[in-house]
């Protein structure tokens, strides 16, 4: 099977990926489970083949991704740029898993990939559910705040036309459970997010804001709008404010 280099891999984005609906050939397939096994490798998770065709339907429906909605709040500039935003989400059905791997990174992989399938026909449905942004991943620090806790949330907001009658996951590890209300302040990084770029976001917002008693100090979300290949992505740290 061919093989692509990390620096081909960073020359890819999303319209590069992009699929129509008709099937691929067996070179394209194998090219873009290649690039999917490449960025695996940079979070130390190895990609089954069963991923393969996940993978393949995935990019045939990647040209729309339903945003989750919000109300933005208010918005923060320091000098002239935005520093931060305050949004609240409203309750609505996400799918979720926990994964806790040794690494961050293998723990967000590890559940993206179960969830993938979940979105992949992998439901009571059996059919492509459509991709959703962000992808979120709730984490929890030590009381020092200076790492990671093992065990992490990704979740999946549901398309709007599943809110009312969410399809039914196949891998009983996944849930579908309706969050509360939920409101936040962000901030948005670009790049990678590991343990440690994660540390440092949280520590950079943390100096925009100043102190403050209503925002959580243990419990973090790492939101994610593109997909893991996407040279320098959006990402977002937000906090959250507690609940009155």
């Amino acid at each position: 099977m061919a093989r692509i280099t990390l620096e081909e891999l960073n020359e890819m984005d999303d319209e590069d990926l992009d699929g129509d609906e008709e099937p691929m050939e067996g070179e394209e397939q194998n090219r873009l489970f290649s690039h999917w096994e490449a960025v695996a490798s940079t979070h130390q998770v190895m990609l089954p083949q069963d991923m393969a065709g996940p993978i393949v339907e995935m990019t045939q429906h990647n040209q729309t991704r339903e945003p989750a909605p919000y109300t933005t709040l208010s918005q923060h500039e320091k000098c002239e740029e935005m520093a931060y935003e305050e949004r609240l989400y409203p309750s609505k059905k996400w799918a979720c898993i926990t994964t806790g791997e040794l690494k961050y990174e293998q723990s967000i992989s590890m559940g993206f990939m179960k969830l993938m399938r979940y979105i992949c026909k992998e439901n009571s449905l059996r059919r492509h559910l459509g991709m959703t942004v962000p992808v979120i991943t709730e984490i929890h620090l030590n009381k020092e705040g200076t790492e990671l806790l093992q065990d992490v949330i990704t979740g999946y907001y549901l398309p709007e036309e599943f809110q009312l009658n969410p399809p039914l996951p196949v891998d009983p590890e996944i849930q579908v459970i309706e969050r509360a209300p939920l409101q936040v302040i962000t901030r948005v990084f670009y790049g990678n997010t590991t343990e440690e770029t994660i540390l440092q976001e949280i520590h950079l917002l943390w100096e925009l804001l100043g102190s403050t008693d209503n925002v959580l100090h243990e419990t973090y979300v790492v939101a994610t709008y593109e997909n893991p290949g996407v040279p320098n992505r959006r990402n977002e740290i937000w906090f959250i404010r507690r609940a009155n």
